[in-house]
């Protein structure tokens, strides 16, 4: 008896006995019903007690269906209605709809499709019960709003808007991305393909553009899916703002962006565009305690310069960002037809990558750093080469950047840190020379969670005094993430390892994080140095290198040294140490090994000579 109590009722109104018995038999299971053979009775019961949902008839004896609605609706506001006919005509369920009905069955029915009725009807029973108690306020301007039409329509516009509401976001989600609003491809190519067709009509230029954000899978790495969707979000409503009316910025996926500029006038204007896009993603982005700075690279195709049509334009815009992404990122590249050559050459470069780390193709060669007063060799940088299947020496600008790419460096490192290690332990056994070895690090290995653990446990392995072991990072792999890069950096000095800031000058160079890195030496960029002699803003920014190096204790590398201008140069300054292709080109292990074991070049000898340098006891750097 409690359980019936508790289910909700329905009310079944006809005048004929054998509709309202098969229905109260197939509903009995979860509804409690009750039955009337009219109108009238109906009504009666309904004041009697309240039903949930009423199944009426609609052409009846007395009052009818359609008039006994709105009385229904009268009494019991939140009882919702569903009419039957034998007629199967439109107008009958409109007109049922008109005066306040949910729904409309048609005899002889399919009791599957009573069920349903009955379960969308309880629904919106609940709907209207939770939305009188809870919501009446809002109800209430709804009315306002519908006044006019809340007598003849109610109902049925509540159904109507609610559809529309539903394709709408159907149709927002078909062609905008959920995470940054942004057209998404499907609208993007849609846009395009009408777009060119006005320009063939008219004789108009269009570019296109695909933006990548430099070093994002790093960063993704670093901060998790949550900080890079906040990144792309950052991102998106940066580029959003420099768009202009009638140009269209689409959402591409994973760190791409998509543009589409109608209305050009000349080539060149794409140019000034790349440039305003880039230039709108260099202030920082804070992301929680984070501060990020991104870079990206832009590939641009025109049309009708570099296709006809949308899928053509899409895939030379792809060789191109390609193309500037392999230039280091932060810059834009025009498609030109060699294009896709050179795509096909990388995806062959990286296979080929992946065959060399199976077959063990590669090789560590030494660069010796020589002290600059005392012509010493104090140390060395360990640089891997691909010495390729027939002896053909792979030059690294060609597959260093296909191995950042493809996530290849990672494992290339941590062989050229374990291979390097290993030929250290062997030098410090036949030799008296104390060296400090060098090993660059890439920005992907660094930042990964299990850096630090490979390095312990390498020192572990090999057994090498940490002291005599320094890891090279450039500014940026340390910047990307700071505060993790901090915590590692200061890990790693527990350890004794000694750090070493690579390419100094040319990545962040902020001297307030600067001073709060537990580092020891600072690379001058061979760049710098290259035209120290010739340039007088480099040569100062030389000076102010080692002058800065020097008065936070740090010892100072110039690296690429290759005139003996540049030398004279450095020497004047002080620097402390020096390595280029004047002293010596990286060498095998062999070939370092005859420099250790003998006294210095004669060819040293000659220039220490003819440059007048006299040795010098090593400088101890103070403070300034």
């Amino acid at each position: 008896m409690s359980n019936n109590l508790a289910k909700p009722r329905i009310l079944i109104i006809d005048d004929e006995p054998h509709i309202r018995q098969i229905l109260c038999e197939v509903l009995a299971d979860e509804y409690q019903c009750d039955s009337a053979a009219s109108a009238e009775e109906g009504l009666n019961a309904l004041r009697d007690k309240e039903a949930a949902l009423v199944i009426s008839d609609i052409n009846m004896d007395g009052i009818s269906g359609i008039e006994m609605v709105p009385k229904i609706l009268d009494t019991s506001p939140d009882t919702v209605v569903i009419m039957m006919s034998g007629g199967k005509t439109l107008e009958s369920a409109i007109e049922a709809m008109r005066v306040g009905a949910f729904d409309y069955l048609v005899k002889p029915f399919d009791l599957r499709h009573v069920e349903a009725a009955v379960r969308r009807g309880m629904e919106h029973y609940q709907l209207r019960v939770s939305k009188r108690q809870y919501d009446t306020r809002l109800e209430e301007k709804v009315q306002e709003r519908t006044a006019e039409l809340r007598q003849t329509a109610r109902q049925l516009e509540i159904q109507m808007a609610e559809r529309t509401r539903a394709e709408e976001r159907l149709n927002h989600m078909a062609f905008y991305d959920v995470l940054t609003e942004l057209p998404n491809r499907t609208l993007f190519k849609d846009r395009l393909s009408q777009a060119l067709g006005v320009a063939r009509r008219e004789n108009q230029l269009i570019a296109v553009f695909l933006l990548s954000i430099d070093r994002f899978k790093s960063i993704n790495e670093t901060l998790g899916s949550v900080g890079a969707d906040q990144l792309i979000c950052g991102v998106a409503e940066r580029l959003a703002r420099s768009m202009r009316e009638g140009d269209t910025l689409a959402y591409w996926g994973s760190d791409e962006f998509a543009f589409m500029f109608n209305h050009l006038e000349k080539n060149e204007d794409a140019i000034q565009i790349s440039k305003r896009l880039q230039s709108a993603l260099q202030p920082k982005f804070t992301l929680e305690e984070h501060e990020i700075y991104v870079t990206s690279s832009i590939g641009i195709v025109l049309y009708p310069l570099n296709g006809a049509d949308e899928g053509t334009l899409m895939k030379n815009a792809g060789a191109a960002l390609s193309q500037a992404q392999q230039r280091g990122g932060d810059t834009y590249e025009f498609y030109t037809a060699d294009m896709n050559a050179k795509a096909l050459h990388r995806l062959s470069m990286e296979s080929s990558l992946r065959r060399a780390l199976e077959c063990e193709e590669f090789v560590v060669h030494y660069q010796p750093k020589i002290d600059i007063n005392t012509w010493e060799i104090v140390g060395a940088e360990a640089l891997v080469r691909w010495q390729r299947q027939g002896n053909e020496l792979v030059p690294p600008s060609e597959f260093i950047p296909v191995a950042e790419e493809t996530g290849l460096i990672g494992p290339i490192d941590e062989w050229v840190l374990r291979e390097s290690w290993n030929q250290l332990r062997e030098w410090s056994r036949t030799s008296s020379v104390r060296l400090l070895l060098s090993s660059n690090i890439s920005a992907r290995q660094f930042q990964q969670p299990s850096f630090f653990n490979f390095i312990e446990m390498l020192l572990d392995d090999v057994g090498l005094d940490p002291t005599c072991l320094e890891l090279e990072l450039t500014e940026s792999s340390i910047m990307t993430n700071f505060d993790s890069g901090l915590r590692t950096l200061n890990e790693l000095k527990l350890l004794g390892l000694n750090i070493s800031i690579d390419d100094f000058g040319t990545g962040f160079s902020s001297l307030g994080y600067l001073k709060r890195l537990p580092i020891d030496t600072l690379k001058i960029d061979k760049s710098f140095v290259a035209d120290a002699t010739v340039d007088p803003d480099d040569a100062a920014l030389v000076m102010a290198i080692i002058g800065l190096a020097h008065n936070l204790r740090l010892k100072v590398v110039a690296e690429g040294v290759e005139t003996e201008d540049q030398l004279k140069f450095l020497h004047l300054l002080r620097c402390d140490e020096i390595q280029g292709y004047l002293i010596s080109k990286p060498v095998s292990a062999d070939m370092f090994t005859k420099l250790l074991s003998q006294d210095p070049p004669i060819e040293w000898e000659l220039l220490k000579s003819k440059l007048h340098f006299k040795a010098e006891p090593k400088r101890l750097v103070s403070v300034a």
